[in-house]
């Protein structure tokens, strides 16, 4: 399947504007930092705060406590990206004759600042990949996730350590997670739902979430949650404070491991946003576990963010960076897939696939319902 970005196939690009992006790779840790800095000390909130009028560096430095210098080089770097403006229109000079001017917040700062999408990928890579981008190199060339390591050296993936991360970097991944799978809930729950599956598998079932969600929208399902006991431990506590310890029950253990067993029963299986945390052989490895678990009957809902089936650059972009965190933090082997190579995977475990839902919810999910050959 041809991708619809034709810019993936074409380079039209003035050698001028590509040195430009270029010098822009160069520089973007320290351009990332320097944008960091300004959401945190709040300077680009009290920009934002002076509407049109705009706001002087000497303001923002009496009005943040931070000096004249920390305040102009960090404004200096966010007016070559474009995150803030100088008001043209103003008469009034900023701070003498060598000021800089009024600042206004530009298009790009506001989705900085009031942008969900753009927060939590912000904080993200923040908290969760920043250090650890360091060591992708050695990720790649060894296929383990060394850049885990700057949280410790105990986990062989970051599932494992998500209990025991510090609060700040637990909700920032957590904020993510839910980000990019808890949108779609509403346009996925009557796909999933049309059938009335009784008794429905929720693997990888996180904080169970979907599961709640599932019980509240039919009265009747039953939902059993596979996944690591960490894991599952949260999601019964989760699932008992919702209302429906008896509707939700649980299996710990690693679906990987031949020691997990996946009882029979099942209506329907679902997995959100839960293959594109393994590998190509590793994702046959489970459906080939599931396939035999099943009946023809049994409805398998796989539910990825796809980024060549995105219908916007900026979201493809943010599904192929968050391959990146799976390379160097998550696992060292998985990634944000294509539409082609997770249906041949799945498909290789005896299954096909007999109906694609795309550009569901915000973020532009996929929902892939396979069934026994």
């Amino acid at each position: 399947m041809e991708m619809e970005n034709k810019s993936y196939y074409e380079d039209k690009i003035r050698a001028i504007d590509a040195k430009v992006e270029a010098i822009k790779i160069a520089f973007s840790p320290m351009t990332f930092q320097a944008i960091r800095a300004l959401i945190e000390l709040g300077l680009l909130q009290k920009i934002s705060d002076a509407g049109d009028k705009g706001i002087s560096i000497k303001e923002l430095s009496e009005a943040s406590g931070i000096s004249e210098y920390g305040v102009g080089v960090l404004v200096e770097m966010a007016l070559g990206m474009g995150v803030v403006k100088i008001n043209s229109t103003s008469d009034e000079e900023a701070d003498g004759k060598s000021g800089l001017g009024k600042l206004v917040l530009g298009k790009i700062g506001w989705f900085l600042l009031e942008d969900d999408c753009t927060r939590v990928n912000f904080n993200f890579t923040n908290d969760i990949c920043y250090k650890g981008a360091f060591n992708l190199i050695d990720s790649v060339k060894k296929g383990k996730p060394e850049g885990l390591k700057n949280f410790g050296d105990k986990w062989t993936t970051v599932y494992e350590a998500l209990s025991t991360l510090p609060e700040r970097e637990k909700k920032s991944w957590f904020e993510f997670d839910h980000f990019y799978s808890d949108v779609a809930f509403p346009e996925a729950l009557p796909i999933v739902y049309a059938k009335k599956p009784k008794n429905l598998f929720d693997i990888g079932g996180n904080t169970a979430k979907w599961a709640i969600t599932s019980c509240k929208y039919d009265p009747d399902v039953h939902v059993t949650i596979v996944d690591l006991p960490g894991q599952t431990a949260v999601a019964e506590k989760n699932a008992k404070d919702a209302g429906f310890a008896d509707r939700i029950s649980f299996v710990s253990g690693n679906v990987l491991d031949s020691e997990t067993k996946l009882p029979a029963g099942a209506n329907a299986v679902w997995m959100s946003q839960f293959l594109d945390c393994f590998s190509l052989h590793q994702i046959t490895k489970i459906l080939t576990k599931i396939y035999n678990s099943v009946d023809e009957n049994c409805d398998i809902f796989v539910m990825e963010p796809l980024w060549d089936m995105q219908k916007y650059e900026g979201e493809s972009y943010a599904l192929q960076a968050t391959s990146l965190y799976f390379t160097c933090i998550a696992n060292g082997n998985s990634k944000m897939y294509r539409y082609g190579e997770l249906v041949e995977a799945i498909e290789k475990a005896g299954f096909q696939l007999v109906t694609a839902h795309h550009n569901l919810g915000s973020n532009f999910y996929s929902i892939l319902n396979f069934r026994k050959k």
